[in-house]
């Protein structure tokens, strides 16, 4: 661990370092710092707003419930706090003080000061993109190392617990739980008494086990009961009695927690012992998915296919801390350079928007007939966070979509593989691609009704990009082959009404419906041009000339209609010449390479952005003042001077770090005052890589 701390100095000096309230962060206070956050249910946050430290509030889930989640230390007899607000009437704690926080694209690290002794929290929800049994472990690590600053040594023991809060969107529920010792581990598993599959209240599912762990070590010890009674049986005592309370109850009657604690004995400043903890939630099944014929299948995720037990996984995944330490801190150095060749702002928003992007995302995979693991069936699913929770949403996948040709193009068609599938078997009755998979996250049971928000021209054209795209990416031309039908019916469609786009809704739905919208109708003439390159490289070249040539027809059609009268800007909408708007669908020119739209345009508007930014960015379009953070890289990818890249990037850094807000950070924001507005922790994040793949 000393070694770690050594080489994540090492990576922070790349960072901006600014001083917020009383601590370093690095590289700056975001609104709300990931803490656990691996699952659309398994997501704490630390929600630190303008500088709240690790200790004066409860981390909580996305949506803003408290999950509670404490943490003590005592040093030479004298208990400090240093995770979460608990009140032990009757006890004698301090509160630790924080020196520094930091935050990577897998880590957040804390540095607080215990009396003579400093201790390092950190918070690892591992990116293991390549590995599917890693990806789709549902758990996270805290480790708290401890070092003497005084030059003498202490007595050190270190305590944490979590609640029956990780279980429920609702206190009132009755929890159960046990403890027990399996492989040399000490596990906490705590579940609703009566759990419903496949539902959920406030966003929190209502079915599955959180599990809290450690390593049963000599000096560990544990208890569960009243959270009063057990944290104040640590912090006078120093230990726990390896007692259980056995009186199931609400979740809010006397609020039972579940506590771990390690004695790490004398502690100088020469050493670093650590301790860890592993957090997790485990359901099965995971989604419940549509097949053809109208029936449904369970899915599980892919971590089964390799363990059949918790218990196994969580003593894997705890004894393999170390290792995944170092991977960890080899993604996050990849990652940092990789985005600091770009400038130190943008480096800084890509590392908060990793876990976010990630944590939406389940690898799953169905059974075989003798009830084993078919690791060939892989579909991921996300979940459409805080906007709507739907499932696989294809408007949302579209603007995290860089993220997974970054870290594996292939997670990208397991996303595409759900859509795909379903409406290949013809239970979807629109001649365009679907909205989603499903109303409410974790059913996936499609739209047969077509019914589902239409937005005809946007999706259809998304889904032919991230086809191609993906195929460009890999080499791997399997989707286009086999769904060639339903790529050549979307463009069918798109032929029909990209050029002059009818009244609808685009992916920024909450500016509502409009015609003849100009950026819409660019993604619908990439779409064309992106089959007419699918039919290309499936040898079909009479029909790529066809379309290739619709395309180029349609785009000198467009750079008609979308002119402003001033010549200076395209319009928001045809006709509509004070109107203007981000074109951030040019971003598929540009990563198709398709060179369909001339290089005047992208010229233009770079021109005209520098004109019209506020102090917190470009507005989305003219209809409101507010944008959003995706489309604003996005926009950064298309501009021709770095200039004016970098008003984007630096835009979306200043909101990020503004202290407005402390909700996971949301993609949608007002460019006058930097306020969020209704959006957090949502996927589209992932869109912030958006200049790291072109």
């Amino acid at each position: 661990m000393m070694a770690l701390a050594h080489r994540l100095c090492a990576l922070w000096l790349f960072l901006v370092s600014v001083q917020a309230i009383s601590w370093t962060a690095t590289p700056f206070n975001p609104p709300s710092v990931p803490l656990a956050v691996r699952t659309p249910y398994l997501s704490a946050w630390l929600p630190q707003g303008s500088g709240a430290a690790l200790n004066d509030v409860w981390p909580t889930f996305w949506t803003g419930s408290i999950v509670g989640w404490a943490g003590f230390v005592k040093v030479d007899g004298q208990a400090y706090s240093f995770l979460g607000a608990p009140s032990v009437p009757g006890a004698n704690f301090q509160k630790a003080t924080q020196k520094s926080s930091q935050f990577t694209a897998t880590q957040s690290v804390f540095v607080l000061s215990a009396g003579p002794v400093e201790i390092t929290v950190y918070f690892l929800s591992p990116v293991e993109a390549k590995d599917l049994v890693k990806q789709s472990t549902p758990f996270s690590y805290m480790a708290v190392t401890a070092r003497a600053t005084d030059g003498g040594s202490h007595s050190v023991q270190v305590y944490s617990d979590i609640s029956a809060e990780w279980v429920t969107g609702d206190n009132s529920k009755v929890a159960t739980w046990s403890t027990s010792t399996v492989n040399n581990v000490i596990t906490h598993q705590v579940q609703l008494q009566s759990p419903a599959v496949y539902t959920e209240i406030n966003d929190h599912t209502q079915y599955g086990s959180a599990y809290y762990s450690t390593l049963n070590t000599a000096s560990a010890t544990y208890q569960t009961g009243q959270d009063t009674v057990v944290r104040a049986q640590f912090i006078n005592n120093g230990r726990l009695p390896n007692t259980q309370d056995t009186a199931f109850r609400a979740v809010q009657d006397r609020w039972p927690v579940f506590a771990l604690a390690h004695d790490l004995g004398s502690v100088d400043g020469n050493s670093e012992p650590q301790v860890v903890f592993s957090v997790g939630h485990v359901r099965d099944p995971a989604i419940k998915y549509i097949v053809a014929g109208g029936g449904t299948q369970d899915r599980h995720l892919y971590f089964w296919s390799q363990f059949n037990s918790v218990s196994s996984l969580i003593s894997s995944f705890l004894n393999d801390f170390n290792n995944a330490l170092t991977r960890a801190w080899s993604f996050d150095v990849n990652i940092n350079s990789d985005a600091n060749k770009i400038s130190a702002d943008y480096a800084s928003v890509v590392a908060l928007s990793v876990r976010q992007a990630m944590g939406s995302m389940e690898i799953t995979v169905s059974k075989n007939s003798d009830g084993s693991f078919n690791t060939n069936d892989v579909i991921v699913f996300m979940k459409e966070i805080s906007s709507d929770g739907n499932v696989n949403t294809v408007d949302v996948i579209f603007p995290a979509w860089p993220i997974l040709l970054y870290v594996n193009p292939q997670l990208g068609k397991f996303l595409l593989e759900g859509l795909f599938r379903y409406q290949a078997t013809g239970l979807y009755p629109n001649k365009w691609s679907v909205h989603d998979l499903g109303a409410s996250y974790p059913n996936a049971i499609g739209h047969n009704d077509g019914n589902d928000e239409a937005m005809p021209v946007e999706e259809s054209g998304n889904m032919l990009i991230m086809a191609l795209s993906y195929a460009q990416k890999t080499g791997d031309t399997s989707h286009l082959s086999q769904y060639t039908a339903l790529l050549d019916q979307w463009t069918q469609f798109l032929i029909t009404d990209s050029l002059i786009p009818a009244n609808q809704l685009s992916t920024d739905d909450f500016a509502g419906h409009l015609a003849n919208q100009t950026n819409l109708a660019i993604k619908g003439i990439i779409g064309i041009k992106a089959m007419s390159q699918i039919a290309q490289t499936l040898g079909d070249t009479a029909k790529a000339s066809n379309y290739s040539s619709i395309a180029a027809n349609y785009v000198s059609q467009w750079q008609t209609l979308s002119a402003s009268s001033s010549g200076q800007h395209l319009t928001l909408d045809y006709n509509d010449n004070p109107s203007w708007g981000l074109a951030y669908n040019l971003y598929a020119d540009k990563l198709l390479k398709l060179n369909l739209f001339p290089a005047s345009v992208y010229d233009m508007q770079t021109a005209w952005y520098k004109t019209v930014a506020q102090p917190y960015g470009v507005p989305l379009d003219t209809r409101h003042t507010y944008t959003k953070t995706d489309w604003e890289i996005w926009t950064a990818g298309i501009v021709t001077d770095t200039a004016t890249r970098d008003l984007f990037i630096s835009s979306v850094k200043k909101y990020a770090s503004s202290g407005s807000s402390n909700q996971p950070l949301g993609d949608w924001y007002e460019t006058t005052n930097g306020a969020a507005e209704g959006f957090r922790a949502r996927p589209v994040v992932g869109g912030h890589l958006a200049l790291l793949i072109l």
